[in-house]
């Protein structure tokens, strides 16, 4: 790699990082993702085009695509069951990437349906990278090149840099969410025993112990027991339009 090279990948990394940083919310979470694969398309040699394949509701879906085509791409592939993209995710070599340096060539016969939808749409090569962390969240960089053999050492180095990068900002995002599930969870628990505890004289611990007995006998998770009494609770207080009860 030369100097240039090197000064294009640092800038890259750092300013997708920056970006990480700063974002917070989901829409922010895509806007992020798609930074990293356009800075992926722009900096890694021969790369084209790309996108990024993520498990959603049990199949994959396309993420952050840099064209339409290549989106369709992408769709072919979850419908077909194969590709790159589909074996960085449910079947990586240890490297966690999956190449494909010429689908009319050599990796006809590796990829034999999809393949030729790939070529049909004028892309030769595709690097696909895992970027699973832990076990939760499932996904995949995917980087098109319209020409074969194009990814050398260089290139693959450059992507397994970005894929890194992507997967800590999914693994961030993952474990965000369930953090923020779980103090939710925490705080509709509040709710629910600050209302026991005033509806039946009860002390903190007793009001716990009424919301466990009571999850228990229904069978019921916990948090599903105190949504049920905050929304009861809410809709006893509001006032009744029909009759003016409430008032």
């Amino acid at each position: 790699m030369d100097t240039v090279q090197s000064e294009q990948l640092v800038l890259a990394l750092r300013t997708a990082a920056r970006s990480m940083a700063e974002k917070r919310s989901i829409r922010d979470l895509e806007e992020t993702l798609a930074q990293i694969v356009d800075e992926a398309v722009n900096t890694i040699p021969a790369v084209d085009a790309g996108s990024i394949s993520m498990t959603e509701h049990g199949r994959i879906e396309t993420r952050c695509p840099t064209t339409e085509s290549i989106r369709k791409l992408d769709e072919t592939q979850s419908q077909l069951r194969e590709g790159p993209c589909i074996e960085a995710i449910e079947d990586p070599p240890p490297t966690g990437m999956v190449i494909a340096q010429d689908f009319a060539g050599d990796d006809a016969q590796r990829w034999p349906r999809y393949g030729p939808h790939a070529v049909e749409a004028g892309y030769h090569g595709l690097m696909s990278t895992q970027l699973s962390t832990d076990g939760g969240v499932r996904a995949a960089l995917n980087l098109y090149s319209r020409s074969a053999n194009a990814f050398d050492e260089h290139s693959q180095t450059l992507a397994g840099l970005f894929g890194a990068q992507a997967a800590l900002l999914l693994y961030g995002a993952h474990h965000a969410t369930h953090l923020q599930k779980a103090v939710d969870s925490r705080d509709l628990i509040g709710q629910a025993k600050g209302i026991l505890m005033e509806r039946f004289a009860v002390d903190d611990e007793a009001a716990f112990q009424m919301l466990v007995k009571s999850s228990q006998d229904t069978n019921l998770k916990l948090t599903e027991v105190a949504r049920w009494l905050t929304t009861d609770q809410s809709r006893a207080a509001r006032p009744d339009s029909s009759t003016g009860r409430g008032r």
